[in-house]
């Protein structure tokens, strides 16, 4: 019988603690906490749709634990894993190689494995271009667009993704002022290309408590949310409803079946939102490409997660 989530424990025993599964435990989510993730949900059933023995299922590995983890996978038979909070970053000097993506995001969230070695990969931001297209019908190179949460993790792979894209504009927005302008200094060559001067810079930083929020609003198409507010209902909005503007596009990239403070307010200023789901969705679906080498079942994958709108 499958259990919820796995340890390092089990791990480290994988032979006798698996020897019943069918089929066999050969892709999982490494995280601290990990009980929560919805990828085994959506990734098992795409598995099943392709008809590929292999089950994907949760594992529990703390940040000291994780050198010792990805060294198991490889002899347990694994064929891949996804990296979440707080592996990303660790896992960069643990892989035997990582591609040119990943090094310039400076995270991995995917790795394969393969004739004894790991190879890490980035679906975030290549994932999130995915959803804006599914769920707004636009493309971010096209757009202008405001970052919350830019200083690190997921905001960190999202904004160099928009300005690997060429997006018309990029607001990267953080509590800690500092981590934004090092991203914007990193970031900046990207945004020195034949586009037309306009009456705002392409490529701004500024704290999240800015009082210039409002007036750069008036400038962006596309709000990402990259921040954790909004894991708890009873979290505050990083914006208010009263300075959002009912032509923006909001994206939340927190995922629950209910609207986050964020989108409560997009709704209450007439803005357009949505949720992480999307983004979630279409990261599985790149991995269990990189994985296979094969498109992905997305919409199986999507009719898979629970809770989605």
């Amino acid at each position: 019988m499958l259990k919820d989530v796995y340890t390092l424990a089990d791990l480290r025993n994988w032979t006798q603690v698996t020897a019943d599964a069918t089929p066999p435990l050969r892709l999982a989510v490494f995280g601290d906490p990990i009980a929560h993730s919805k990828s085994p949900q959506m990734l098992n059933a795409a598995l099943e749709k392709c008809g590929i023995e292999a089950c994907y299922i949760r594992l529990q590995i703390m940040p000291e634990e994780l050198p010792e983890a990805l060294r198991l996978l490889s002899p347990a038979g694994f064929i891949g894993v996804n990296l979440t909070i707080p592996h990303k970053q660790a896992a960069l000097s643990l892989l035997d190689e990582v591609d040119g993506h990943a090094q310039k995001i400076g995270a991995v969230n995917t790795v394969a494995i393969g004739e004894g070695k790991l190879s890490g990969y980035n679906t975030d931001g290549p994932g999130l271009v995915r959803a804006i297209r599914s769920e707004f019908g636009v493309d971010i190179r096209d757009l202008r667009v405001m970052v919350l949460g830019a200083g690190g993790g997921a905001g960190r792979a999202i904004s160099v993704q928009c300005a690997i894209e060429g997006c018309e504009r990029l607001v990267l927005v953080n509590r800690t002022v500092e981590k934004a302008q090092a991203l914007a200094r990193e970031i900046e060559p990207y945004f020195k290309g034949p586009h037309l001067g306009g009456p705002v810079a392409r490529l701004e930083s500024l704290p999240l408590e800015s009082a210039q929020l409002k007036f750069q609003l008036q400038n962006t198409d596309l709000v990402i949310n990259a921040t954790s507010m909004g894991m708890k209902l009873s979290d505050p909005s990083p914006l208010p409803a009263s300075i959002l503007l009912p032509h923006l596009m909001v994206f939340d990239t927190i995922y629950t079946a209910a609207r986050t403070p964020l989108l409560r307010a997009a709704d209450e200023a007439g803005a357009r939102g949505v949720n992480g789901f999307s983004m979630l969705l279409h990261q599985g679906a790149l991995a269990f490409e990189i994985w296979f080498n094969r498109e992905a079942p997305v919409e199986v994958m999507r009719a898979a997660l629970p809770g989605n709108a």
